[in-house]
Parts: C-alpha cells; sequence; structure tokens
C-alpha cells in the first residue's frame, strides 16, 4: 500500500491525522437526473431531506460542482476516467442490443483500477451504462470486485423488474420488489463485509430518474401534500403512475433516508472517521414521466434542465463528508467537475496520479490542506439535439447550439458572477472573452470516430 502521499497530505495536525497503514474509505453517491435544488440544504422547499441536510452540515457543500455531461453514459465515463467529455471515449448514450450501453475501450484504465490496485476492495451497485454485459467494459473488467444492479440503462427506467445482474449472473428478481431496495442492502452489505480493510463502495443510484415509480406506503404521504396532482398520470417506459409529483417527491425522500442508513451503518462500525462519503447527481433534472421540475424548482435558481449545457443541465447538489478532515458545515465554490474526483481519490489513497488528466485532485478543498490546483476552465460537449458545446473559464461561460450544422456557429456568452442564471448573452459586448473562450472550446474537442457533430445519435 502506497502511504507516503497519505502521510505528506495530512501532516497538518491531530484533527485531521489518517493511519499510515489506512487509507480513507470512500463511499459515493450518485443520484440519477437529481437537480440543483431537489435537496432542503440546496435550498428545495416542497419536501424534506433531513439526512441529506444533516450530512452537508457535517461535511462541506460544493456549490459550484459540475457533472461530467447532462446525459447518463458520458457522466459516468468522465467520472471513470478523469477526462471531459471531448477526451473521453464515450460522449453519449450509444446503445447496443439487446442490452446494454457501447463499451469503452479494454485497455481503458478506470477510477476503480486504480483504487482495487492500490488495494481497494471495489463493489458497485446501482446503474453502470458503461459496458454490456460480458463486454470489455463491463463492470467486472472495469475494476469491480463486485458490482450489483441494471447493466444497463434502458433496464433501469423500471423500479420493478424480473431480473438484476449479480457480477457476470443474470439473477431473477420478483416482480413486486422496489428494485432501489435490493441495490442498497447490497451495498450495505458490502461495507460490512470490507470494513477491516480500505473500500470503494460506489452507489451510482436510480433514483430519480423516470419512471417514478415508488411503493406506494412511501408515494402515500405525498399524495396528501400534493392532492392537487391526483388526476395527472404519469406515463413511461410502459410505465403509469397516478401523481407523479407526489411520486418523485416520495423517491427522493427514500434516497435520502438510505443514505441516512448508510451514515449511521459507517458509525456504528466506528468507521465514520476513515470514510469519505460523496453524494451528488450526473445530471440536471429530467422532464418525463410526469415530474414537474419547475414545480419543485429542481434546478434552483439555474437556466435548463437535462440535456442542456445550460447550468441547470449541468450544475449539481453535491456533498463531501468525513468526519474530522473535511470542516463541519463549510462550504466551497471552487469551480470542479466530474471528472475530478479521480485524481482527488487517487490523491487520498496514496496512489500516483496519472498524467494527461483533464481533472485536478479536490483534495486540497475538501480538506484544508495545501494550496488547490486550478482548472484552465471546464469544458463539455453533446452530441444530440443538433450538438452542443460549453466552456467555463473563471466567471466566463460559453455555450454553443446547433454544432451539427455549424462547428464554428457563434456561442452565447454569460458572466455567472453577475449574471448566475444566464438570462443575457453579452457575446457582442465581450469579443475579447468570446474569442478566447471558443479558442479553448475549439482545441477541447477531440474528433472521435463514435462521435462527431456530423451525425446525430
Amino acid at each position: 500500500m502506497k502511504v507516503t502521499a497519505l502521510a505528506i497530505l495530512f501532516s497538518c495536525g491531530a484533527s485531521c491525522a489518517v493511519a499510515a497503514d489506512r487509507p480513507p474509505n470512500i463511499v459515493f453517491v450518485l443520484a440519477d437526473d437529481l437537480g440543483y435544488g431537489d435537496l432542503g440544504c440546496f435550498g428545495q422547499q416542497q419536501f424534506t431531506t433531513p439526512r441529506l441536510d444533516e450530512l452537508a452540515a457535517e461535511g462541506m457543500r460544493l456549490t459550484q460542482h459540475y457533472a461530467g455531461s447532462t446525459v447518463c453514459s458520458p457522466s459516468r465515463c468522465a467520472l471513470m476516467t478523469g477526462l471531459h467529455t471531448g477526451h473521453c471515449p464515450t460522449r453519449g448514450n450509444t446503445e447496443h442490443q439487446p442490452e446494454g450501453q457501447a463499451p469503452m475501450p479494454g485497455d481503458l484504465v478506470t477510477l476503480a483500477d486504480r483504487l482495487q490496485g492500490a488495494g481497494y476492495a471495489t463493489g458497485g451497485f446501482g446503474k453502470w451504462g458503461l459496458g454490456y454485459p460480458g463486454s470489455e467494459s463491463d463492470p467486472l473488467n472495469s475494476g469491480f470486485d463486485h458490482f450489483f444492479g441494471y447493466n444497463c440503462q434502458r433496464h433501469a427506467h423500471r423500479y420493478y423488474t424480473n431480473y438484476l445482474w449479480d457480477d457476470d449472473r443474470r439473477i431473477a428478481i420478483e416482480p413486486a420488489q422496489y428494485t432501489h431496495d435490493l441495490i442498497f442492502e447490497e451495498a450495505l452489505a458490502f461495507i460490512r463485509e470490507h470494513r477491516e480493510e480500505p473500500f470503494f463502495c460506489f452507489l451510482p443510484v436510480t433514483i430519480p430518474h423516470a419512471a417514478l415509480e415508488v411503493p406506494a406506503e412511501a408515494q402515500a404521504p405525498l399524495r396528501k401534500q400534493f392532492a392537487q396532482f391526483d388526476n395527472v398520470v404519469g406515463k413511461y417506459a410502459g410505465a403509469k403512475v397516478t401523481n407523479p409529483v407526489a411520486a418523485f417527491a416520495a423517491m427522493v425522500q427514500r434516497l435520502d433516508g438510505d443514505v441516512g442508513r448508510l451514515v449511521d451503518l459507517l458509525n456504528e462500525l466506528g468507521i465514520a472517521e476513515n470514510t469519505l462519503v460523496v453524494f451528488t447527481s450526473d445530471n440536471g433534472p429530467h422532464r418525463e414521466g410526469g415530474h414537474r421540475p419547475t414545480f419543485f424548482n429542481s434546478n434552483g435558481p439555474y437556466r435548463g434542465f437535462k440535456r442542456d449545457h445550460y447550468e441547470g443541465g449541468i450544475r449539481e447538489p453535491t456533498i463531501a463528508s468525513w468526519p474530522g478532515h473535511v470542516p463541519a458545515g463549510s462550504t466551497s465554490d471552487f469551480a470542479s467537475a466530474g471528472w475530478d474526483w479521480l485524481p482527488t481519490f487517487c490523491e487520498l489513497a496514496g496512489v500516483a496520479t496519472p498524467d494527461g488528466l483533464d481533472g485536478v485532485s479536490l483534495a486540497p478543498t475538501l480538506t484544508g490542506s495545501g494550496r488547490q490546483a486550478p482548472h484552465d476552465y471546464l469544458y463539455w460537449e453533446f452530441h444530440e439535439q443538433g450538438g452542443k458545446q460549453a466552456i467555463r473559464r473563471g466567471p466566463w461561460k460559453a455555450v454553443r447550439l446547433g454544432v451539427g450544422a455549424n462547428p464554428h456557429a457563434t456561442p452565447e456568452l454569460y458572466n455567472l458572477d453577475a449574471d448566475p442564471g444566464e438570462t443575457t448573452n453579452v457575446a457582442k459586448q465581450e469579443p475579447a472573452v468570446l474569442a478566447e473562450l471558443v479558442g479553448l472550446m475549439e482545441a477541447a474537442h477531440t474528433p472521435s470516430p463514435r462521435y462527431d457533430f456530423g451525425a446525430s445519435e
């Protein structure tokens, strides 16, 4: 086990000391289509999320943290590779029939590979979406000792199904069983099993992606609260849900309670102070299956939704908690993104961080130890809806639409410090800033045979 980096990183005194022979456990909870404003600690007022609010109070809110992409697969690829979507191999939800998504290259070394190689037990629980079963980048070929859940994103659109994947075995599930519950129980069992050794527990849960399905007893109190929507039926992936507004709130509250159970287990096992828990989302709020993100103010003060490159489509509610190491009740406005977690976890685990990444380690921001390396810029591209690009540098954000038809179209330009809601395009007023961002944007896109802006998926 490599421990030199840990000894250096946590030399700031007893309050942030880590045992030299035991790097921190890492629990990473990735919600699915949860918006910036969907947690109480990030402004939600229609329903409560007490356990996640408590997690934020015990740790840090990252108020300018971005997803790797505005949809599922590329967001997960950015997380696993430390590369933004101009460089990473998966830049869209490319399907594989009959089940799964197109694989990443077999020689790609993932975040899980790096932690596994450092002696971590690695487990994934939830939705994969980065390689069909048996492919070169299914979970077991991507650094995970154990995987339980959905391999395929299409399959994960339903919370009631007849099978899930347990490693490389397709196992039968009772159709009346709510799969999120099974997935979370497997994750808790993994933590119990590996409490005596370093572990990486990756929880890319399916909540609150449509279909908006939740057990009736969980939805009942919310149906009373939101009775005005009892005449609404949400439809998605073959599911019909009465009062999907209530169902959405019940789903988020179920996830909130489960995160609370996870934290309680860490305390029960006596490993909370050696476990970093990160909670975030893979992209902004969806508008499917009857969900009403405007009713819930799901995107908070920001413009846009899932599939947008405006802030509402990519800025996510993010919490990091590590008692004794991450200051309680703290907030960071450092602009970061999903591709930063690979170098962060490598540093915390004492693993050499590879060259050529787009991410930077957030360890200094999280622990207050050392100097935080800056980003030169943050970049996203998206290959649906005509093709989109976005780039942020400092307060400036450029968004270019219709890239498939015109790769050199003039982007919109926003000053996020003055205009976080991206309401006023100042491209004409700031030509020098725009020109600089356009140059960076075009340099950030590496051509890919699978993803070009002349074709829409």
